[in-house]
């Protein structure tokens, strides 16, 4: 169901919107998530003159901005009246309309070229990956372990945590209505983007933030994941008690870490905090972070040998419902 809006807002949406550069801003931010200098590169035109229309377009409620580091990046407006006027408007026009072909074959341009870094990325870090993927069991186990432990869903929203290259994302997307990612990296951020516009996942929004401060709504998300975080991470519990914060009632926060190990060489070489978390540990933070524990799973390494790393996986849960909040809700109205 569309929202509704006032006669004055939905001029104002006519108004930013009926202008041909604004309007084929809008046709490519339906489409990708993209920066000012990506914009200029595409539509041929400066930097002021692109910034100046992006500034109008926010302001008139119709398309986002969030801040990546030094970048900004736009994207249509998520929810709300803008975002139900620019996806009838673009639903309506020609796709095959000469302007907006030319726009695409322009933005495909700019993804290639973002494709090339971040295989440029992956390719100076893919040894230590390589090596540390040999030490654990099969990526395809720990995932089907996740999708357990996720449920078939639909979901509201999923947030991923620590996203790195994505791929949480790509496999819980199609189970969500919304799906988010944050990352601290922006070249992580990057491999992430590539990733899911390679899979066509336009309901996947992409975010720069720390996991201590989360840029997200409170008792937004039915799933929130961290999949291999914590270990990176000076303050694992203030991080647990960030996440439990974004859950909606009766949402599942899930772990999935390294049992305790003993390679000095990941914390000495790439920038491993911790090594490992036992089970009780991991457990406790969770309780402390007023969830209660659902589930834990340990899933070894194929090879049993000295150096083999074992995956754990647990699952907290929100234990309040739904009615909970909305009684809260109305309290504070």
């Amino acid at each position: 169901m569309q929202s509704k809006t006032t006669f004055s807002g939905m001029l104002a949406g006519l108004e930013a919107a009926g202008e041909v550069t604004r309007l084929r801003l809008l046709a490519l931010l339906a489409d990708a998530e993209l920066t000012v200098s990506e914009l200029t590169t595409i539509l041929g035109q400066s930097q002021p003159r692109i910034s100046r229309h992006l500034k109008l377009l926010v302001e008139a409620g119709l398309i986002d901005r969030h801040r990546e580091g030094a970048w900004a990046f736009f994207r249509v407006a998520e929810k709300g009246t803008g975002s139900d006027l620019v996806h009838d408007l673009i639903e309506r026009i020609d796709p095959t309309d000469p302007v907006l072909a030319d726009d695409r074959s322009r933005l495909g341009e700019v993804r290639r070229a973002r494709a090339d870094q971040a295989a440029r990325y992956f390719a100076d870090h893919a040894a230590h990956w390589d090596h540390l993927r040999s030490l654990h069991v099969a990526e395809d186990v720990v995932e089907a372990a996740i999708l357990t432990a996720v449920g078939q869903g639909p979901f509201h929203a999923v947030l991923d945590l620590g996203t790195g290259t994505g791929r949480m994302l790509e496999i819980l997307a199609p189970l969500a209505d919304r799906t988010v990612g944050i990352d601290q990296s922006p070249a992580m951020l990057n491999l992430a983007r590539t990733r899911i516009e390679r899979a066509g996942l336009k309901q996947v929004q992409l975010r720069q933030g720390d996991l201590y401060a989360l840029p997200v709504e409170r008792d937004g998300y039915d799933v929130v994941i961290l999949h291999q975080v914590l270990h990176y991470l000076d303050d694992p519990v203030r991080a647990l008690r960030e996440a439990a914060r974004v859950l909606r009632p009766g949402g599942r926060l899930i772990v999935i870490d390294f049992a305790p190990h003993r390679h000095e060489f990941l914390r000495d070489q790439h920038a491993h905090r911790r090594l490992g978390f036992g089970p009780d540990e991991i457990a406790g933070y969770l309780r402390d972070a007023g969830l209660e524990v659902r589930a834990h799973r340990d899933l070894p390494a194929n090879k049993k040998t000295a150096d083999a790393l074992t995956v754990s996986l647990w699952v907290g849960q929100d234990p309040r419902l739904l009615s909970d909040l909305v009684s809260t809700t109305r309290e504070v109205a």
